[in-house]
């Protein structure tokens, strides 16, 4: 029988956006783990880790070199019945390490339903038929674009931005403008329909406006960015500064010059985490992400509808038609996480101000926990799962122990921990001041029936 502890080797791949060589946190925990197919170039950008069974890029077992996959479908124990039934014998999320040097495209991932439409009718772009909500959470200090902005804000801009105009147009700028204020403070469900749709029209004018009015616009904003100082877009909004506006125009422009989504943010939250904070993007909701390295965490999908900030395909058309056009200020979209309750500290631990800490979206296929153990011998317990979990240390060191099955676990190290396995996280530092974090990935189909255990001293 497999034993249900599974040291991995993950695949790092290499896109224009992520960060160079070892600056990399994806590189770096790739070259964690040895292996002939990998070393860690200074001159190359290393963008995403991928941890599960995904086959664009599977995660294989350091020890037999057999792909997770393999290894989950050949023993369902370690999925648990109940979760190998559901997803199909296979793990049900696609646990991530981004590091983020260049802004990612303006994007957004397709519901399910839409998700099979787009698989049957364009399989090379859209290779999955599954939908692909997603939980980002900060491991270094973050930008991203996160979901529409309060419409209020969108107007000022729309007012206060001549090139924003420009681009949209006139009289579509002044229908929306209208639509705002008369429905201003009414939080009726007629005027959020008539909202949402008066965000559609305006920002499907956005995107469907010609090369040629982009790169006239483009140059009439970057004029505007380099001369108008704090007054630049109407001084900002409250969320955002106009030295922060100007500072993202002028970044953003540098990287990829004339494009839509030099616009297209004017439209979005500007959001900033630290680490720790998090935020989950539903099907159909549009993000964009700007800097810094994060642990990501989705359902098992590599489907992408791009409109901005890429060389790769786009389908404008497919973005504007299937977003929700939600909209809401970003501290509504950020994620509340609590105290994890089905692991124990010890005294050490507990008294050192470790944490558990759980990031439970509102879906089936995965949460994640966040560890955090102060001081050498800080341990935390686990409960057993019925389902799997995916673990990766991103700083310090220490020990994990399923059953009598102990292993080191330091920076960069990955782990497949199988259904129904009590596991156990030690901290190793050599001093109080040693942290060692580690981020768990897990599914439970079955809720449980069992209350809540206390995290106490043992």
């Amino acid at each position: 029988m497999q034993v249900p502890l599974i040291r991995l080797q993950c695949g790092a791949n290499s896109y224009e956006w992520g960060k160079k060589g070892k600056e990399s946190a994806v590189a770096r925990f790739a070259a964690a783990t040895p292996s002939d197919d990998f070393t860690v170039q200074d001159d190359k950008p290393y963008a995403e880790l991928w941890m599960g069974t995904h086959p664009s890029n599977p995660s294989k077992d350091v020890t037999s070199g057999r792909t997770l996959l393999d290894l989950v479908q050949d023993n369902q124990a370690l999925l648990a019945p109940s979760v190998a039934a559901r997803y199909d014998n296979k793990v049900p999320f696609l646990f991530k390490v981004l590091s983020v040097n260049k802004a990612l495209s303006i994007q957004a991932h397709p519901n399910k339903k839409l998700a099979e439409q787009l698989h049957a009718k364009d399989p090379k772009n859209y290779p999955d038929d599954n939908h692909k909500p997603e939980m980002a959470i900060a491991i270094t200090p973050f930008e991203g674009f996160c979901g529409f902005r309060p419409l209020d804000e969108i107007a000022h801009f729309l007012e206060s931005v001549p090139a924003l105009r420009q681009l949209v147009g006139e009289d579509k700028a002044k229908e929306f403008a209208d639509v705002v204020k008369n429905t201003n403070d009414n939080d009726s469900e007629g005027a959020v329909e008539q909202n949402k749709k008066a965000l559609q029209t305006v920002f499907g004018a956005l995107m469907s406006s010609s090369e040629a009015d982009l790169a006239a616009a483009t140059k009439v904003l970057i004029e505007s960015a380099a001369s108008a100082g704090a007054d630049f877009a109407g001084g900002g909004v409250s969320a955002t500064s106009a030295s922060t506006l100007v500072e993202l125009v002028t970044r953003l422009h540098g990287q990829f010059g004339a494009d839509h989504g030099l616009f297209v943010f004017f439209f979005l939250n500007f959001v900033t985490l630290q680490p720790g904070e998090a935020l989950f993007l539903q099907a159909d909701d549009i993000h964009a992400y700007i800097s810094g390295d994060i642990i990501e965490c989705m359902a098992s999908s590599d489907n992408v509808v791009r409109a901005g900030f890429t060389p790769k395909f786009k389908d404008v058309d497919t973005l504007v038609s299937m977003l929700t056009y939600n909209y809401a200020p970003i501290d509504e979209q950020k994620m509340d996480p609590t105290d994890y309750p089905y692991a124990t500290l010890n005294r050490t631990a507990y008294s050192s101000g470790s944490a558990v800490t759980l990031y439970d979206p509102p879906i089936d296929e995965f949460s994640v926990v966040r560890t955090t153990l102060w001081g050498n011998g800080a341990k935390a317990t686990f409960d057993p799962l019925d389902g799997p979990s995916i673990i990766i240390c991103t700083a310090g060191k220490g020990k994990i122990s399923v059953g009598p099955t102990v292993q080191e676990i330091k920076e960069g190290y990955v782990f497949f921990v199988g259904a129904t396995a009590e596991c156990v996280l030690e901290s190793e530092g050599s001093s109080d001041d040693d942290e060692f974090i580690t981020f768990k990935a897990f599914c439970e189909v079955e809720e449980r029936r069992s209350g809540t255990s206390e995290q106490a001293s043992l």
